[in-house]
């Protein structure tokens, strides 16, 4: 496997405002180092965790997709993350992975915010997203997916990194670290969590804890606590197989029914 380069987008999102929130993505993309292979960013990046769903959702190919292809493209990089969207009359909090050359893979949220009543004005996903691009196998998640280790339970190894994209408060902030952890732990896989900083419209306050983490639980990298930034991070797929190899508590693993 060859090494996989990561930037992680902490940064604070413009509340609904999804021009302004593109604008200052762009700003981010274009300084990156050309060596970037994937660029991550936080949960719902064009408006914040907002329940304004039916306000802000994009059928089809709208302007946030269209955007997030051009982007692909030209700095020659994937890009992950998540938006509003619809499909006839539901609404999703759809997170995607858009690689240079325009294909784009789609996850909707399995496990939506009961306490934010994120289930009253979105529809839950059904399936599992895994990603093939340069040689990986990439999981996409969504924010409370994190809590849930069946939905990310990686089976057989058939993913090599796991993306955990998110609006996580503060308050909560020392759930989102030692999950991540446990996460990487548990699969015998990378782990990279995305959360933004600042103050949204529901007064929630954000601090970030962006970092990625190898398969033994150690952070590689991180942005600093409440400020916007990048954490660059690569990520070694042949250590990855030879300590897979060398400690395979994967071939012990339960098997679980997901209904």
């Amino acid at each position: 496997m060859e090494k996989l380069n990561v930037a992680l987008l902490q940064n604070d999102i413009v509340w609904e405002d999804v021009t302004a929130n593109l604008h200052a993505c762009e700003a981010v993309l274009a300084a990156l180092d050309s060596h970037v292979h994937l660029a991550v960013l936080p949960e719902m990046f064009t408006t914040g965790f907002s329940m304004s769903a039916t306000r802000y959702a994009e059928e089809g190919e709208g302007t946030t997709l269209s955007t997030l292809k051009r982007w692909a493209a030209q700095y020659d990089t994937a890009i992950a993350g998540s938006y509003i969207a619809r499909e006839g009359e539901s609404c999703y909090n759809r997170g995607f992975f858009v690689k240079p050359d325009g294909e784009v893979t789609f996850y909707d949220k399995r496990h939506l915010f009961r306490m934010g009543d994120e289930g009253k004005v979105f529809t839950a996903g059904d399936r599992r997203c895994i990603v093939e691009y340069q040689g990986w196998r990439i999981a996409l998640f969504i924010c409370y997916d994190l809590r849930f280790p069946v939905w990310s339970r990686n089976v057989d190894n058939e993913y090599d990194l796991a993306l955990y994209i998110a609006s996580w408060p503060q308050v909560r902030g020392h759930v989102w670290r030692t999950l991540l952890l446990a996460r990487a732990i548990e699969n015998g896989c990378y782990v990279c969590g995305v959360n933004r900083v600042g103050e949204d419209g529901m007064k929630l306050i954000y601090t970030g804890d962006t970092m990625a983490i190898d398969f033994k639980g150690s952070i590689m990298a991180k942005v600093a606590d409440g400020e916007q930034g990048v954490a660059i991070a690569e990520l070694d797929g042949d250590k990855l197989q030879s300590f897979r190899t060398k400690f395979p508590t994967w071939r012990d693993a339960d098997r679980f029914t997901i209904e």
